[in-house]
């Protein structure tokens, strides 16, 4: 028994050391990525009580409290829920703290790129209290997550349009002729894997015999989208470049698949519905690594992109009044640099991937049957999907028209 409890101790210890040693770690320019770790962090925390948390919820009082017990697809997604609003609240609250960051010498800046270890005793504590507050707060924050959700999906749109015209200008730059084949053949090869989806799509949603007129109607809609983008890209007013269209177009047709295939799997026209007892543990893995990967993405990017929300530049100090000798002039030349992102819309990337990554582990709060079992299904996820499809081929067309109809601003 001593030994046993020296074993536990020392383990304890070096546990901790090696937490004190990773946070002392992490540098100025490895912040972010620390808060990606983090991130990540309450994916696989919530993937684990997701799991294995329902028998041990069941017995709290205060969230068990009904007459009847529900089923255990209601614990599991009551328990994402709950880490979700903990790390919704953390992120959010640092982003309200950064509001107006503009310079390094702003005290904020350190806290900022600072202080893990207390970040992450206030990040735990936040996901722990959570597991105490009434289950009418958890049921406001699933409505509003449905919300938050959609907003992030829409930053990702902007981010991929960014995305799509930086490296067409890249490519562009180069002006070699290498370079302009190489966007011949980048383009062509989207514009095929575009109608080849649209194929198999037709082929797997639109079963013969089964009235699935809503289907055809997604499918047929991103076709005319498609072909929009060819026209207004291809318009001697426009003289728009064919890359980022062929990009957008297999973009699009991905998002309205991923739509028709969130679908719920006893609905006759998901063709595959089929194969929806044999999702393996293994193949929700893979989906869940997907969607931690496209999160973190975009909350380091859009966090970094000189086109969302960037801090405003802070006019430059003039020469002072009273001389510095250069060490001194020098800090304060370093401390007077503004910041290269804004750190407040960064923390509220994060804030909306919390929201969306509980709607993905949940399957939108579809907890019912199959679907509570599968990563992203039900209906309201086939309605953000396709919306969000409709909105990417909205704004790709507005970029590209509005610098005509309105010349004299800047876009």
């Amino acid at each position: 028994m001593w030994a046993a409890t020296c074993l536990a101790s020392c383990c304890a210890g070096c546990a901790c050391d090696a937490c004190r040693t990773v946070v002392s770690g992490i540098s100025r320019k490895s912040a972010r990525i620390a808060y990606c770790g983090l991130f990540a962090l309450s994916l696989i925390v919530s993937w684990i009580l997701r799991e294995v948390a329902a028998p041990l919820m069941e017995k709290i009082p205060w969230i068990n409290h009904f007459h009847q017990t529900p089923d255990r697809e209601w614990f599991e997604t009551d328990a994402v829920l709950r880490v979700s609003l903990g790390n919704f609240l953390f992120f959010t609250i640092l982003a309200i703290f950064m509001m107006g960051v503009k310079t390094q010498k702003d005290p904020r800046d350190s806290v900022h790129h600072g202080g893990w270890m207390m970040k992450v005793i206030c990040w735990c504590l936040l996901v722990i209290l959570m597991f105490f507050v009434p289950n009418g707060i958890i049921s406001f924050y699933e409505t509003t997550s449905k919300f938050g959700s959609g907003l992030f999906l829409l930053v990702q749109v902007v981010l991929l349009l960014d995305f799509v015209h930086r490296w067409n200008d890249k490519w562009v730059g180069y002006d070699e002729q290498f370079w302009y084949m190489a966007l011949l053949i980048v383009s062509l090869v989207c514009y095929v894997a575009t109608f080849a989806f649209s194929g198999l799509l037709f082929y797997l949603f639109t079963a013969s015999g089964h009235d699935c007129g809503l289907n055809t109607f997604f499918i047929v809609m991103t076709l005319i989208f498609v072909f929009a983008f060819i026209v207004v890209t291809l318009h001697p007013s426009v003289s728009g470049s064919v890359l980022p269209a062929s990009v957008l177009s297999v973009y699009c047709m991905y998002l309205c698949y991923s739509g028709l295939a969130s679908e719920p799997r006893d609905y006759e026209c998901n063709g595959l519905h089929k194969h929806s007892k044999a999702v393996s543990t293994g193949t929700l893995t893979i989906g869940l690594l997907t969607t931690v990967l496209s999160v973190v993405y975009s909350a380091v990017r859009a966090g970094s992109s000189t086109t969302l929300l960037s801090p405003p530049s802070s006019p430059r100090a003039g020469k002072p009044l009273l001389p510095l000798d250069k060490a001194g002039e020098e800090e304060e030349k370093e401390k007077a640099k503004p910041v290269t992102y804004s750190y407040s819309f960064f923390h509220l990337i994060f804030s909306l991937a919390s929201m969306y990554s509980a709607m993905l582990l949940t399957g939108w709060s579809t907890s019912v049957g199959e679907s509570g079992k599968l990563v992203d299904v039900g209906w309201p996820s086939v309605w953000v999907r396709i919306v969000t499809g409709w909105a990417t081929a909205t704004l790709f067309i507005w970029s590209l028209v509005a610098p005509i109809l309105f010349p004299d601003r800047e876009f």
